[in-house]
């Protein structure tokens, strides 16, 4: 991801992860400069069509507060509306397992509350299901892949 896709991005993130939460759109696009100006470990990924950025998916070393205290993190994968079921989403995991693994990291985790089965379709696996009130969580693991 570069400077030029950062707003764009941290908008889609912002309805799609952060509505009604008081995060601002400044606030999101700092994280994600913050984590493009890292190390190179971390790295946010994004699909376009033509010039549009539509989805992204982000490497990280921590994810939510910290409940367990594995690392790294598949996270914020989130594809537009209006561009979904043309395997971006797909592609996008890809790219961040290829680069995990390029990274060295062993076993990659992520969480989602209704993706479980487009994850467990890409070979990620059920660890741990967490949650009451309708509100289950699920913790994924998977051995990246180049």
């Amino acid at each position: 991801m570069g400077e030029h896709d950062v707003a764009a991005v941290a908008q889609l993130r912002l309805a799609t992860f952060f509505e009604g939460t008081g995060r601002t759109l400044g606030e999101d696009a700092a994280g994600l400069r913050g984590l493009i100006a890292g190390d190179g470990f971390e790295a946010a990924f994004v699909a376009r069509i033509g010039d549009t950025p539509v989805g992204t998916c982000l490497l990280v070393r921590h994810e939510l507060e910290p409940v367990h205290d594995l690392t790294p993190w598949l996270a914020g994968l989130v594809v537009d509306a209006r561009y979904r079921r043309r395997g971006i989403a797909t592609a996008l995991v890809k790219a961040t397992e290829a680069h995990a693994a390029s990274r060295g990291v062993e076993m990659l985790h992520l969480y989602t509350w209704d993706a479980r089965d487009f994850y467990a379709a890409l070979g990620w696996n059920t660890v741990e299901i967490s949650g009451s009130d309708g509100e289950k969580m699920a913790l994924m693991s998977r051995r990246p892949r180049l």
